[in-house]
C-alpha cells in the first residue's frame, strides 16, 4: 500500500527512519486522549515495528502523511482486526498532529484509504472502530461514507467503542454518482 496521492497530501509508507515521527504524533496527549496511553519512546519503536510488519504480512497499513507542501502531519491508513465485532475487518484509522485538526486533512485521507481497500482488496466493507465520546473521529468517519452499524461496549479498547462501517454495495453506489449526499 502507498504511496497514495490526494489534491493535498502524500501517504507514504513509514520506514524504520522514522520513530521520532510517530513518537511526536503518539506521544502527544491530546493526539491521544481517546487510547488508553500515550507512548514513550520504547513503544514509538515497536510501533512503527508492528506497522511495517502488518504491511508486509497484509500488504496494508498505517502510512505517513505529509503535506504535498511539505511536512510530516499524522498517519492514516488501513489495519487488519480480527477480533473487534467478531469477524475479520479492515479499519480505517486515522491520527493527525493537533495544529493540522479542522483542516479535512483526515477526511481526505481517510477516503483514499478507504478507495484504496475496496479497490484492492477482497472485502465486503470497511470499518471505522471510534469511542464513543469522540466526535471529530466520527464527523470524519460519516464523511468518508459510513453510518454507525453498532455500539459494542466489551472490546479490546477496554471502553465503549462505535463500529461505522460503509459495505462495497454502498461504496460502489456512491463512486458511481449515484449517492452524491453527504453521509449523515
Amino acid at each position: 500500500m502507498g504511496p497514495i496521492e490526494t489534491e493535498r497530501l502524500r501517504l507514504r509508507r513509514y520506514t524504520k527512519d522514522d520513530v521520532a515521527l510517530m513518537h511526536a504524533l503518539m506521544s502527544d496527549k491530546r493526539v491521544m486522549a481517546h487510547h488508553p496511553f500515550v507512548f514513550d519512546w520504547e513503544r514509538s519503536v515497536k510501533g512503527v515495528d508492528q506497522v511495517l510488519a502488518m504491511d508486509d504480512r497484509y500488504g496494508y497499513s498505517l502510512l505517513a502523511v505529509e503535506l504535498k507542501a511539505g511536512g510530516y502531519i499524522g498517519h492514516v491508513g488501513l489495519l487488519h482486526w480480527d477480533d473487534v465485532d467478531a469477524r475479520e475487518d479492515v479499519e480505517v484509522a486515522y491520527y493527525l498532529l493537533p495544529q493540522y485538526w479542522g483542516k479535512g486533512y483526515a477526511a481526505e485521507a481517510a477516503q483514499a484509504c478507504r478507495d484504496w481497500a475496496f479497490e484492492h482488496l477482497p472485502i465486503d466493507r470497511v470499518v471505522s472502530f471510534i469511542v464513543t465520546e469522540n466526535s471529530p473521529s466520527i464527523a470524519v468517519a460519516q464523511r468518508n461514507g459510513m453510518t454507525r452499524l453498532k455500539r459494542l461496549e466489551q472490546n479490546r479498547f477496554g471502553r465503549p467503542i462505535y463500529v461505522y462501517g460503509i459495505t462495497r454495495e454502498q461504496w460502489s453506489a456512491r463512486s458511481n454518482g449515484f449517492d452524491q449526499s453527504p453521509a449523515s
